[in-house]
């Protein structure tokens, strides 16, 4: 029979060719707690080749870093701009690579349903993110960029979803759904 774990560490990125958002969690239990969150730039980059490979080290970095049980990431949205759609699938392939590399299993969320799940609204702006992140986690900076949020976001989006392997987890349709659900850990 397999025991899940009390525990666990959730890394959440949000790839990017110019900035790449990440954040990091520790759930224990039905408790959340923030541990990191931060950015990595590649604007300085002109080679969209050398942006991939400082994602793919700065990715290993964190990850040997923060150990995490498992890597969320964004999915890239669809957009009028191919090339750029493109561009980000790349992203997000290399550090899903990085995480695969490392026997770290992945999950992938719609920015649609990240934003429904922090928020309640799927078309929040990241500055609504941000402030419900800032609610639900007690930190009281704000990040020089809104990556480093949204990658905290993803993270704390797969919290949420109580994705597990015995098939016992829960899972919420949204921000009000969690909350009537666990009134001790929204405040």
């Amino acid at each position: 029979m397999l025991v899940e774990k009390k525990e666990r560490v959730i890394m959440g990125i949000d790839p990017g060719t110019a900035v790449m958002g990440y954040g990091v969690i520790l759930e224990k239990g039905s408790k959340i707690e923030l541990i990191t969150m931060g950015i990595v730039r590649m604007e300085h980059l002109d080679d969209h080749f050398l942006k991939l490979q400082r994602i793919f080290e700065k990715t290993i970095v964190l990850l040997e870093q923060y150990k995490p049980d498992v890597l969320a990431i964004e999915a890239p949205f669809y957009g009028k701009n191919i090339q750029v759609m493109l561009k980000l699938g790349r992203a997000q392939g290399i550090a899903m690579a990085a995480a695969l590399s490392k026997k770290i299993p992945v999950t992938e969320y719609a920015p649609r349903k990240i934003k429904q799940s922090i928020t309640g609204n799927g078309s929040a702006g990241k500055e609504q993110v941000a402030a419900m992140l800032q609610r639900l986690l007690n930190f009281k900076e704000t990040p020089e960029f809104l990556d480093a949020t949204d990658g905290l976001a993803v993270a704390v989006c797969h919290s949420f979803q109580r994705v597990d392997t015995s098939g016992k987890g829960k899972s919420y349709s949204g921000w009000e759904a969690f909350a009537k659900d666990n009134k001790k850990r929204v405040q």
